[in-house]
């Protein structure tokens, strides 16, 4: 079989206690990355993860795989991000990336200069407060498709939506990430000529979508070689969405928070999950 988790699942499903650790330990990191984006707390991420990898450990005998892996346990995750979120008294508005320990252990770049690295963190930095600064509904669009990759049907699963609502939220979403990003991104936009530019951004994420066709994208990639500020614009898009894949996994799981998980996992499994 060429698919890892596959092998692990059906060993985990006759019983083999260590597979099931070994699948548990593959997929923590993107599933705390979520629960941080989704809950912008520490302690809530970690419980997120907690919870969900506990959930996963009682059901994976029970687990057929009408769904991959991954939306089975994204789907998990959001319904305790929601359960956290309904029980918090306070909602924290605004998340620094100082404050972020995950950010706080990440490496250097070595082949950034000093002023190069600074200007990056500060693009980081945008991004993740253009993110927090959405609306749940949109955040976790953006955050399933853009950040963790799902397709958009994968992300209508986990939502509980159809894939074209995925997609109406996420072309919003993304341009309101871009727009607050752009500024840091140092892409200079021309001014435009009034009245003849179409709408090349929303275009532009419709076309990564599929949702346009050839003679509609021809149009739209001969409008940008004569308009410099729509190309512009699309640029600054595309570079915040490429930001939003290669920023995303710098966030490993805190050895703490790993080994908490683990007690609760053997835990459960002694119980007899």
């Amino acid at each position: 079989m060429d698919d890892p988790d596959q092998v692990l699942l059906e060993r985990a499903r006759a019983g083999d206690g260590a597979a099931l650790e070994a699948l548990l330990e593959r997929h923590q990191a993107q599933i705390y990355r979520f629960g941080m984006t989704m809950c912008r707390d520490p302690e809530d991420a970690k419980d997120v993860l907690q919870d969900t990898l506990v959930a996963m450990a009682r059901g994976i005998r029970e687990f057929r795989g009408a769904s991959s892996l991954s939306t089975w346990l994204y789907t998990i995750a959001r319904s305790h991000c929601i359960k956290r979120h309904r029980r918090s008294k306070f909602v924290q508005e605004e998340r620094s990336l100082d404050a972020d320990p995950a950010a706080a252990t990440a490496l250097p770049d070595p082949a950034r200069g000093p002023d190069e690295a600074v200007a990056g963190k500060q693009v980081e930095q945008a991004l993740a407060e253009a993110i927090d600064a959405l609306e749940p509904t949109y955040r976790e669009v953006l955050v399933l498709r853009d950040v963790e990759g799902l397709t958009a049907p994968e992300v209508g699963e986990v939502l509980g939506i159809s894939a074209a609502a995925v997609k109406t939220r996420l072309h919003r979403a993304r341009l309101a990430v871009r727009a607050h990003v752009a500024p840091r991104l140092g892409i200079p936009e021309a001014p435009a000529a009034a009245g003849t530019c179409p709408d090349v951004l929303t275009m532009f994420s419709q076309h990564l979508e599929h949702e346009i066709d050839a003679e509609v994208c021809a149009q739209m990639e001969r409008h940008l070689e004569g308009c410099a500020r729509c190309r512009g614009a699309c640029d600054s898009l595309k570079r915040t969405l490429a930001l939003c894949r290669t920023t995303a996994p710098a966030a490993p799981v805190p050895p703490s928070v790993q080994a908490a998980v683990k007690l609760a996992l053997r835990a459960t499994l002694r119980d007899g999950a």
